[in-house]
């Protein structure tokens, strides 16, 4: 049974008239694991929940729980036809069970979600905790302070940015897609010079690192802009893109070979001592082969995947849907070949990965932490729901106390064994 006023129905919200109060229906959880519940709950919460709510009561089976239940609950409205009808969703979870070890309380203020993303660089990048906002979704950090508090997040990567600012690609830059989604923007940014002078200033008062996306048409232009990165005080890495699928020229052209993605690769190597994180593309005949070319050149981190090339026709004007014609697919839709991917480049080589396509919730990315993700960024997710970031974080710490982690580490790659 539910405690007593452990919350109130509609409390919050306008009375429906001919609607009687009550607790709707509970589904009870015992014998599941208590990640099952927090996971079942976030998904839960993404459905227009009202009202988020947890109590801890005593029980009376004191002998096989620890004298301890947890209940978590929320209050959901959903509109069909000109009514709405209130639906209470109540899960109960045990936090100790005869068959479970116990849920030990204590171990709360011991979780460590620390990563450090290039510890084999002598400036080091760590990291609060695994989750980043992907380049191109997130701008450049400072849209985001009325949604949530930015300085919760692992790093901040900042849209792609070229030594000279750029318009971008024509329009349409966007289509949707069956589970994901088609962009084409071209690399459309302001320049270096203005990132320099108008939001390294920014980021260097903020307490999570920005690292910043660079992109060039030649191997000499993405060394000039290294070295006018370099010492600015805010940029705490570079993160190389050699795979966006976007431009004519430049990019994917250095990521699709071994040889040219390390030739660009030590190119930024010898330009910059910051952490360097090379952006590898998803189209390619060996990932693994192209990720041991970039860490042995001398990249920290690799990052993986970019977009793959994708496109979509208006069967109406018989043209292809975007300016450019073709652009990158992202979205839940990419997610098994990037798993797949960083999972093989997590056996390839010595140098954290960080791991992203269509993660959506704190489930996507504990698949990529356990295919050997060290870390992982969030994208088109941030365009859907940009609040993803954080409900991934606290997905993943509700896992890590649920499994009794002391550090998400201890999950790194452990599909792999």
């Amino acid at each position: 049974m539910i405690p007593s006023g452990m919350f109130r129905y509609c409390a919050g919200l306008p009375k429906i008239p001919n609607e009687k109060p009550g607790y709707g229906f509970l589904t009870q959880y015992s014998g599941r694991s208590l990640v099952e519940i927090c996971l079942s709950f976030s998904r839960m919460r993404n459905k227009q929940t009202t009202q988020i709510g947890f109590c801890v009561s005593p029980n009376n089976n004191k002998a096989k729980t620890g004298g301890v239940s947890l209940y978590v609950f929320s209050v959901v409205y959903k509109t069909q036809i000109s009514k709405i009808k209130y639906y209470c969703l109540a899960l109960k979870e045990m936090l100790c069970s005869v068959v479970s070890k116990p849920y030990n309380l204590g171990r709360m203020a011991e979780l460590n979600l620390n990563v450090d993303i290039a510890p084999y660089n002598a400036r080091q990048l760590r990291l609060a905790n695994p989750v980043i906002v992907a380049s191109g979704t997130f701008g450049y950090g400072d849209e985001y302070p009325h949604l949530f508090d930015r300085n919760r997040l692992g790093a901040i990567v900042c849209k792609a940015t070229t030594l000279k600012p750029r318009e971008g690609n024509p329009q349409p830059r966007i289509a949707e897609t069956p589970n994901g989604m088609l962009n084409s923007i071209g690399l459309q940014n302001m320049g270096v010079e203005a990132v320099i002078r108008e939001k390294a200033p920014q980021w260097y008062t903020w307490d999570v690192p920005v690292i910043v996306n660079i992109a060039a048409e030649s191997i000499e232009d993405y060394a000039e802009l290294a070295r006018r990165l370099d010492k600015v005080p805010g940029v705490s890495g570079i993160e190389v893109n050699i795979s966006c699928p976007n431009v004519k020229c430049g990019c994917i052209e250095f990521g699709s070979s071994p040889e040219s993605a390390a030739r660009v690769t030590d190119a930024v190597r010898n330009a910059t001592t910051l952490p360097l994180i090379i952006k590898l593309t998803p189209n390619t005949s060996s990932i693994s082969e192209l990720a041991r070319a970039v860490a042995d050149a001398g990249a920290d981190a690799i990052s993986l995947i970019n977009t793959l090339r994708g496109m979509r026709i208006d069967i109406k004007k018989r043209r292809p849907i975007l300016g450019n014609h073709t652009g990158g697919l992202s979205g839940p839709a990419i997610k098994p070949v990037a798993v797949s991917m960083v999972y093989q480049v997590s056996g390839a080589v010595n140098v954290p990965v960080i791991g992203g396509g269509g993660i959506m919730n704190a489930e996507d990315a504990l698949e990529f932490i356990m295919a050997g993700a060290t870390a992982v960024q969030i994208g088109t997710a941030n365009l859907v729901n940009p609040r993803a970031p954080i409900e991934v974080l606290e997905g993943l710490e509700a896992y890590a106390r649920a499994e009794g982690l002391k550090s998400i580490r201890e999950i790194v790659g452990i599909a792999r064994s």
